[in-house]
């Protein structure tokens, strides 16, 4: 009998990537979190590139993690937590499609649970608004460069890291402990 343990990848925008990878980096189950660009149509763009909004990429963290652990649907249940997916094209102070909510799928398996929690979300009228969540098939991921890795837990003191990540972060240890790492 084989216990050959498979991981799986999900990469998902909601906002400013230093959040998401924060906040994904908190689960049991979660392997890596990365930092990058997804969704657009200038090759190997750059943070600079990426923050005019001219290249079509959101700012995305890819997942990888353990289905044994924590399922897509319960990452997704964490990734619908700490963002705001009614807004379009914005995340709080940060405006533009770079920071939009947008689920790229790795297989249909991922779109079609990406599908469904949105209606599920929409018909418990969980916000004031519909979802306007992006759900397409990733192209490319792009890593962003590498000052963004670990941003919140390099730079725990910055003012953005205290006044937008933290609470994010604290959100999810308040309302998700059992899917917290020990």
């Amino acid at each position: 009998m084989s216990s050959e343990h498979k991981s799986e990848t999900a990469t998902l925008a909601g906002g400013c990537f230093w959040c998401l990878e924060a906040v994904f980096n908190q689960l049991r189950g979660v392997e890596k979190v990365e930092s990058g660009y997804a969704g657009g149509d200038v090759k190997n763009p750059t943070y600079k590139q990426v923050c005019t909004g001219t290249t079509g990429h959101a700012e995305v963290v890819q997942v990888t993690f353990d289905p044994q652990a924590l399922s897509f649907k319960e990452l997704l249940e964490v990734f619908f937590t700490i963002h705001d997916p009614t807004t379009l094209n914005r995340q709080g102070a940060d405006v533009g499609t770079q920071y939009r909510s947008a689920i790229f799928y790795h297989s249909p398996e991922q779109k079609q649970i990406a599908e469904q929690v949105i209606s599920e979300i929409n018909a418990a009228n969980i916000w004031d608004a519909h979802v306007v969540t992006e759900v397409a098939p990733l192209t490319e991921f792009y890593p962003a460069e590498d000052y963004h890795r670990n941003y919140f837990e390099q730079n725990p003191y910055q003012p953005y890291c205290q006044v937008v990540i933290a609470p994010k972060v604290a959100k999810v240890r308040k309302h998700f402990i059992e899917k917290l790492k020990r």
